[in-house]
């Protein structure tokens, strides 16, 4: 069976399960209510969304890992190349791993927001330390399964980084983490953008026949794509932290798991522009006493607020991660793939 296949089958897997979990999890969480307390300074017209069910990243958490576990187990059976490469095992489920102790992070934050009928949950510093701590704890399980401290630079080869792997990595991980996160605002948007990140790098793992990641990624990619079924506008949940937070660490773990966090940024050109917008508007306010660069940040809102619904903001933004993700693949293509096999 070719990986195409293979890759086939982990999406088609995730997909079901996903949109198959939305159909049960969306009554029972209105049952229950555990709806999203809507912030008072967004758009006013987001007030309508208010009590909309979230932690729906639970369905496409279940997705992934149910389509990478069965999926590896049908590849392990097929052939034993990824039985006996025991770094590549732990990559794979040690990266699922991290993407879900980020999720559930992201979980209790929901969980208190939802308890006290408010939007804020963990706060600030109690969220970076555990993310701070999962980053480390990630790293320092990858590197007992034998990984290294190197890391490709398209056209500039392997680079050693030494020591200063491990807190740069932490640091970059969780910036990631917390730039998808900040993408997520608006019905499809977080999903959609996630997605095509995840399939691009289902395409260099394939290239790279690091198949356990292609598979990995394909379920992911799958996983988005059962959940948009429920979270494109009008949403009828949204996947809260639980969801934002464990895509975050998803696509670090591919990244990482490839050697090539540094594509990250022009493949997640979206979460980083995000990312970027908010600390732009919060040091310009803080300098001029009160002016703004943007409308309202994250920029998505920006665009909100200029008078372009929400659709249209998740077709372009969608449209500029394909385009970055061709760019990205090329760089991998012409600039890595020689270095990473």
């Amino acid at each position: 069976m070719t990986t195409g296949i293979w890759s086939f089958e982990a999406a088609l897997i995730s997909f079901i399960v996903s949109s198959l979990i939305g159909s049960k999890l969306i009554p029972f969480l209105v049952k229950v209510k555990c709806g999203q307390t809507i912030k008072e300074i967004g758009p006013s017209w987001h007030k309508n969304k208010q009590n909309t069910p979230t932690m729906g990243g639970i369905m496409f958490i279940a997705g992934t890992l149910a389509a990478t576990a069965v999926t590896c187990l049908c590849y392990m059976m097929a052939t034993d190349d990824f039985i006996i490469n025991r770094l590549k095992i732990a990559q794979v489920f040690g990266g699922f791993l991290m993407a879900f102790f980020y999720g559930a992070i992201g979980f209790v934050d929901d969980f208190i927001s939802i308890k006290k009928k408010r939007n804020l949950g963990l706060t600030a510093v109690q969220k970076l330390i555990l993310q701070f701590v999962t980053a480390f704890i990630y790293l320092i399980a990858m590197r007992i399964f034998g990984d290294d401290t190197f890391t490709i630079i398209p056209f500039v080869g392997r680079v050693d980084l030494g020591f200063f792997y491990y807190p740069l990595a932490a640091v970059f991980i969780v910036g990631i983490v917390n730039a998808v996160n900040l993408t997520d605002g608006i019905d499809g948007l977080n999903g959609s953008v996630t997605m095509f990140v995840a399939a691009f790098f289902m395409v260099m793992a394939g290239v790279s026949a690091f198949e356990g990641m292609n598979i990995f990624c394909a379920a992911l990619a799958g996983g988005c794509l059962g959940f948009l079924i429920w979270n494109f506008n009008p949403a009828k949940i949204f996947m809260g932290d639980t969801g934002s937070l464990f895509l975050g660490g998803a696509v670090c773990a591919a990244a990482f798991a490839l050697d090539v966090p540094v594509l990250l940024i022009p493949l997640g050109i979206v979460y980083i522009v995000e990312m970027f917008s908010v600390i732009m508007q919060v040091t310009y306010f803080k300098l001029t006493h009160g002016k703004r660069i943007f409308k309202m940040t994250p920029i998505h809102h920006h665009f909100e607020m200029s008078g372009w619904n929400e659709v249209k903001i998740v077709i372009v933004f969608s449209a500029v991660t394909f385009l970055a993700g061709i760019g990205s693949l090329l760089l991998f293509l012409f600039g890595v793939i020689d270095l990473s096999l």
